[in-house]
C-alpha cells in the first residue's frame, strides 16, 4: 500500500490528500519503492504503477492524476483532466475545482504545498524550491485559486516534507539574491561550520510567505527529506552520494 502522511488542516468532507513518502510502491535499486517521477530514469512501468496505487489511495479513479512539467518558475496552471503523458504544461502549480481529479506535484527536497478551500470547493499544489518560493509561486496559487472561486479567508495550506535548515548549505550567492529582494530575509539563513556558506531555512521561508497571504491556516510538517533516507527521496543526498538519480516524491489533492 502506498504510504503517505497527512496534515491536520486539509482534513474535511469531501476532500483526500497524501504526501506520499518512498514506501510502498514497486520500484527497485535507488528508486525503492514508491517513485512517482515521470522525469525519472526508473522503470516506466514501475512508475505508473506507483502513481495508480497514490490515486487508488486517495479515492479517485486510475489514471486521474494531473502533475505539471516543473521548471522551477511562478507559473500555476489550472486543470479539469489529466495531461498525457509529455504534454503535461510548464508550471509549478496546479489548482482545479474538479470533482474526481487528483492534481499534485513531485519534489525531492523541495516543498510541497497543498491547499484546499472546502467551502468553495477548489484546491490546489504548488512546487516550491528556493526559486519558485522567492518569485512568488505561492501567491500564484493563491491567485489562480481564486479565479476559480475560491477565497483566501477560507483557504487551509499544509507544507510537507522539504530539506530543512540543518541540511541546507548554500553559498554567498544565495544569500545574496534572499537579501536583493528583501533585506530582512537574512534571517532564514544562519552561519555554517564552513566559512562564506550559510544554512537555509527552506520550510521557514515558505511558511513566511504563506502567512503573508492571510489564509485561513497554515500547517507544516516539519520533516527534512535529506536526514530520512527511509521515508524520503533527496536530491542533494543523492548528490552527495554520487548516485545516477533519484527518485521523486508526490504530493496531492482531490475533490470527491
Amino acid at each position: 500500500m502506498a504510504a503517505f502522511l497527512t496534515s491536520p488542516a486539509l482534513a474535511a468532507p469531501g476532500i483526500s490528500h497524501g504526501f506520499f513518502t518512498r514506501e510502498g510502491g514497486v520500484s527497485t535499486g535507488i528508486y525503492a519503492s514508491l517513485n512517482g517521477g515521470r522525469g525519472s530514469d526508473d522503470d516506466p512501468t514501475a512508475v505508473t504503477e506507483n502513481r495508480r496505487r497514490m490515486t487508488a489511495a486517495l479515492g479517485v479513479a486510475e489514471g486521474q492524476l494531473a502533475t505539471p512539467h516543473q521548471i522551477h518558475s511562478a507559473i500555476a496552471v489550472h486543470a479539469t483532466e489529466p495531461w498525457a503523458l509529455g504534454a503535461a504544461p510548464q508550471a509549478d502549480s496546479v489548482v482545479t475545482a474538479t470533482p474526481g481529479l487528483a492534481i499534485g506535484i513531485a519534489t525531492a527536497d523541495c516543498g510541497p504545498i497543498l491547499f484546499a478551500d472546502a467551502r468553495n470547493r477548489v484546491i490546489g499544489a504548488a512546487h516550491a524550491g528556493w526559486k519558485g518560493a522567492l518569485h512568488g509561486v505561492l501567491d500564484e496559487t493563491v491567485h489562480a485559486m481564486e479565479k476559480l472561486g475560491a477565497r483566501r479567508g477560507s483557504i487551509h495550506a499544509a507544507l510537507g516534507p522539504c530539506i530543512r535548515q540543518s541540511s541546507y548549505e548554500v553559498g554567498p550567492e544565495f544569500l545574496a539574491a534572499f537579501r536583493a529582494s528583501d533585506y530582512a530575509n537574512e534571517r532564514f539563513f544562519r552561519s555554517s561550520e564552513n566559512p562564506g556558506k550559510s544554512l537555509f531555512d527552506l520550510g521557514g521561508y515558505i511558511r513566511h510567505r504563506l502567512t503573508a497571504l492571510d489564509l485561513a491556516a497554515v500547517d507544516d510538517l516539519d520533516l527534512d527529506t535529506y536526514s530520512d533516507d527511509a521515508r524520503f527521496f533527496s536530491y542533494r543526498r543523492t548528490t552527495h552520494r554520487s548516485e545516477a538519480d533519484y527518485g521523486r516524491l508526490i504530493a496531492a489533492i482531490a475533490l470527491g
